[in-house]
């Protein structure tokens, strides 16, 4: 994991919200979260800790739909999207595992995080009988 750099206090406020969640949040989202415990931070905010800490290697980022979600670095998931529904299923285990194991013990790359993300139509999605 990345080394830790002084965090400013939205930064701070963001970094512990993402470490709490289960699944991955919009910058909206965490807006709406934030707020509803009473810790508000505006939206530009809360986009310019999103980034500072992605660069930390704190915090990692994906794309669905128009929209990017957030989660914290050591939340590892992956997962199998669909691109008729938009449903995203996250996948049991990591194929990169060893790969990173092997770039670490031959000190080559310093790895924060890593994303994997597969498009394709679900199984309903694929049932002709299921778009009637």
């Amino acid at each position: 994991m990345a080394t830790q750099s002084r965090q400013t206090r939205g930064q701070t406020k963001v970094l512990e919200l993402l470490k709490q969640m289960e699944q991955p949040i919009s910058a909206q989202g965490l807006f709406a979260q934030l707020r509803s415990q009473g810790k508000p931070l505006g939206l530009a905010t809360i986009y310019r800790a999103l980034e500072a800490l992605k660069r930390e290697g704190l915090v990692q980022s994906r794309s669905t739909q128009g929209e990017t979600l957030y989660s914290y670095a050591e939340h590892h998931q992956h997962f199998l999207t669909c691109m008729r529904c938009g449903t995203s299923t996250p996948l049991e285990t990591c194929p990169f595992q060893e790969l990173k194991q092997q770039w670490q013990q031959a000190k080559s790359f310093q790895l924060y995080y890593h994303t994997l993300e597969l498009f394709g139509l679900c199984w309903e999605c694929q049932d002709p009988a299921a778009q009637n």
